[in-house]
């Protein structure tokens, strides 16, 4: 493995490392809609700029202080096994695989790593598809002070389209080019106390009851991210992804400054299972 492919050692944190929680990333879905890669790999492995979209997220993760990773596998989760396994992380990171079934939905994932989040007064828990400049510090400090049972945080994305400006008879006043939605979505990026497990079933869609259940109950909280995110949800959308990678500006490579060395070059997407050291 070459240096520039080396992770990144994390940074140093103002708290201990036992004050930032364990992270529970989803890894376990098909990608039904990038099947150009998915049909021989699982999405978390699909590779922007030569490496696995799920390091990516880990690194995201471990520069900002967060050591202590559980990925919950499903589809092809082997592979993701044997990546985690033969990959080199950085001092004190610890990334285990749990395979948590094949046709599991999101909340169902989670609550089968109820033992493994024995003990922890929180957690965190986010997607392995998606990329943010997100200040995961800012994130948890929000959570720790509003109290309620779980946030999430919310991004405007930019439209796919451009749009019509029109007056109310009809006429066209104008265009914009593929503005930013004036409405806040689900970006991941989770908090959740512990207690949030005793509301989600093996059978739960996370993005359904539970959360809609927190959110009737008060217990869920929006943490506001006005900076970059992308989902890799499509080919089109990893094709941007490695373009950004490739220009040397992606806006989630925090740890570029940090380590002061150069990014992986930026790989052709591969269809076939990932050479060791690369996710």
């Amino acid at each position: 493995m070459s240096r520039a492919e080396r992770p990144i050692q994390p940074a140093e944190s103002p708290e201990p490392a036992t004050a930032r929680p364990v992270v529970v990333i989803l890894c376990g879905g098909r990608g039904t809609r990038l099947q150009e890669h998915t049909q021989a790999i699982p999405k978390p492995l699909v590779e922007i700029g030569g490496m696995p979209i799920v390091w990516h997220v880990i690194q995201l993760y471990a520069v900002q202080g967060f050591r202590r990773f559980l990925l919950a596998t499903g589809y092809r989760g082997e592979l993701i096994e044997e990546f985690v396994a033969t990959h080199e992380w950085p001092a004190g990171v610890s990334v285990e695989c749990v395979d948590t079934g094949l046709e599991t939905p999101t909340g169902g994932r989670i609550k089968l790593l109820e033992r493994r989040l024995a003990g922890e007064g929180l957690f965190c828990a986010t997607y392995s598809d998606g990329l943010a400049d997100v200040d995961l510090g800012a994130l948890l400090a929000f959570h720790r002070a509003h109290g309620a049972l779980a946030s999430m945080t919310v991004v405007r994305p930019q439209l796919q389209f451009g749009v019509t400006e029109l007056d109310d008879d009809g006429r066209v006043r104008g265009f914009r080019e593929k503005p930013t939605s004036e409405h806040w979505i689900n970006g991941g990026f989770f908090c959740f106390g512990a207690a949030v497990l005793d509301r989600i079933d093996r059978d739960s869609v996370l993005e359904r009851a539970p959360l809609e259940e927190l959110a009737a109950a008060g217990e869920l909280r929006a943490f506001r991210h006005e900076g970059f995110w992308e989902c890799m949800d499509t080919y089109k959308d990893a094709v941007a992804l490695n373009d950004l990678w490739q220009s040397g500006q992606a806006p989630w490579h925090l740890w570029r400054e940090r380590a002061g060395v150069k990014q992986p070059a930026a790989g052709v997407l591969e269809t076939a299972a990932p050479a060791r050291g690369s996710l």
